[in-house]
């Protein structure tokens, strides 16, 4: 028997994404987006200097950072600069965000300069990570085309289209693009960071309750696969906006 998705939707469908471009008027680069109800700002900040173990490289860098505003779920969260230190899982997410746009980087094009990507979860209903990767690849090009504009760049340096999306199991049917009333329960989690001609970044699959088949792997990747080309389009379409 199938599982009957509390948001209605079908199994291989995406919630609705939206990318809104250049919301904070600082930013070199910016947007606000959506997966459903999950809501993520994404500012690209471009530093006129590389950390000291880059110096005299030749190259620029590019890493991340990610955070959940205190009201972002259900229930307020104390920030976790009042606790005074960063959360596990936190840390394993901002380097999760980093090492995916690297990949999609040739840092040697860059001039030594650094680009932080701030990620900040302002609502969140399941996919926070996978929304922040997808907003930070716009983010990263709308920083990268500021400075083609004001001389720094000659090209972007961007050498692939960045998506990621998470896929589960829940009561044995492979799902794509998991809420968190689906994420809560599953039995498989998984999360897929792909570039846009189905290339594989990097992969994070765990088994919540019992191991799970080379077949129902495959569903979850075909899964994957559908909703990267859902979120390439509609990043598409925010940049060409």
């Amino acid at each position: 028997m199938s599982f009957s998705r509390p948001s209605g939707r079908s199994a291989d469908q995406m919630r609705d994404i939206s990318i809104e471009t250049d919301v904070n008027k600082y930013a070199e680069g910016s947007c606000l987006i959506g997966f459903g109800d999950t809501r993520v700002l994404v500012t690209a900040t471009v530093e006129d200097s590389v950390p000291g173990w880059m110096r005299n490289t030749g190259k620029g860098w590019i890493t991340a950072e990610y955070g959940m505003l205190p009201r972002s779920t259900d229930q307020r969260m104390a920030r976790e600069a009042a606790r005074g230190k960063q959360s596990g899982r936190t840390q394993e997410i901002q380097r999760l965000i980093g090492r995916s746009l690297r990949a999609v980087v040739d840092l040697h094009r860059l001039p030594e300069v650094q680009v932080k990507v701030d990620c900040d979860v302002i609502q969140a209903d399941g996919g926070t990570r996978t929304a922040s990767i997808s907003g930070a690849y716009v983010a990263l090009q709308l920083a990268f085309r500021h400075l083609e504009r004001i001389g720094m760049l000659k090209q972007s340096p961007m050498t692939g289209q960045l998506a990621a999306i998470s896929c589960g199991i829940c009561q044995g049917t492979p799902l794509l693009d998991l809420d968190y009333a689906e994420d809560s329960t599953a039995e498989t989690d998984a999360n897929f960071v792909m570039v846009a001609d189905g290339g594989i970044v990097e992969i994070q699959a765990t088994a919540e309750e019992t191991p799970f088949a080379q077949t129902e792997f495959m569903s979850l990747l075909a899964l994957a696969k559908k909703g990267v080309a859902d979120i390439v389009e509609a990043q598409n379409h925010a940049l060409a906006g």
